[in-house]
């Protein structure tokens, strides 16, 4: 059963329980609640995900106790200087996201205003994987790797599920959008945003993270209760609305990616992470007042990085032509990440 959260951000609420053990006519409605959920907002609040939540505790322990490291640590693990490779440890203001901006002259004025998050990247870690991973020296922080990698596995077990349910509430068959995702060419994000003065957030003279859609397939995201993401309002350009902590929740949201291969039938929507809500207290904001640190771990589903997608086939059609050529994952991918560093 879905529901809203309130009647202005409209992101539906999806319990995907009964698909896990209900009859097939179970399974296609929740089918149905997911498909039309990432077809009219691009988001969803997912219940019963498949990732359980001592795990998703556990994952955020090792956030917590990987970022608390001395600045030193952290930098044996560093982000390699190719873009592409979206690996190891970038530091405060490494990192600017923007959205669809290339040339430098522009990527030089977004970061003017730069963002403050610190963030830990990993994937798959095979002899065929795409690009190696980067991980402290085990005796920094032992264990980390080894639960970033068991984490990797559950993760996957999630996305499976969920590429299934797009595509029966797609009319596909349920294995199209997994046949596409075998490699596991995914992508995990430790986040953590440091206090910072609030004023400064709420002045635009820095930012947590600017308005931007993701570029993958999907993403899934924990976050904790601080708060301060929002989601564009579908109704309103330009209008931003929060989307709170719900315990036992992710948040899952499309990509452009799959939004380019539907065709545009499924919706990639703008968000970003701004200062949490204000709590008023009928008094001014002191000028020191310092938010508190935010975590947040985001799973990025990626088709597998040889394959090339064209549209999907109930996607196009009479009177519905394709608005786009076939395109490379690999090639999508790293031409969106040159943007960022």
């Amino acid at each position: 059963m879905s529901n809203n959260i309130d009647q202005h951000s409209s992101i539906p609420i999806i319990d995907l329980a009964p698909a896990h053990s209900g009859s097939d006519k179970d399974v296609q409605n929740v089918a149905k609640e997911l498909y039309e959920a990432f077809k009219n907002v691009g988001f969803a609040y997912v219940k019963n995900h498949g990732v359980p939540q001592d795990v998703v505790d556990e994952a955020f322990n090792w956030s917590r106790k990987f970022f608390s490291l001395p600045q030193s640590d952290k930098d044996l693990a560093p982000h390699p200087q190719e873009a592409w490779h979206q690996r190891g440890y970038s530091s405060v203001g490494r990192e600017k996201l923007s959205q669809m901006v290339f040339d430098e002259a522009s990527l030089a004025a977004a970061r003017n205003v730069p963002d403050v998050k610190e963030s830990f990247d990993m994937g798959r870690g095979d002899d065929g994987a795409p690009m190696a991973n980067v991980w402290p020296p085990r005796e920094i922080l032992p264990g980390f790797q080894e639960f970033l990698e068991r984490f990797y596995e559950v993760c996957y077990a999630a996305e499976v599920e969920m590429l299934r349910l797009v595509a029966l509430g797609m009319g596909l068959d349920k294995e199209y959008f997994v046949e596409y995702h075998m490699n596991k060419d995914n992508q995990i994000r430790l986040l953590h945003y440091p206090t910072i003065e609030e004023h400064l957030l709420r002045q635009g003279k820095a930012e947590r993270i600017a308005a931007h859609t993701d570029f993958g397939t999907m993403s899934m995201l924990f976050q904790d209760d601080v708060g301060g993401l929002e989601v564009e309002d579908v109704s309103e350009k330009g209008r931003f609305n929060p989307v709170p902590y719900i315990p036992g929740t992710a948040v899952v949201n499309i990509g452009d990616f799959l939004m380019r291969w539907s065709n545009d039938e499924l919706k990639s929507t703008m968000h970003r992470v701004k200062a949490p809500p204000l709590v008023r207290d009928g008094g001014d904001i002191p000028k020191d007042r310092m938010t508190k640190a935010r975590y947040s771990i985001v799973y990025f589903m990626c088709a597998d990085v040889e394959k090339t997608v064209d549209c999907v086939p109930v996607c196009w059609g009479p009177g519905r032509p394709k608005k786009y050529e076939p395109v490379n994952s690999m090639e999508y991918v790293n031409m969106r990440m040159e943007a960022l560093y």
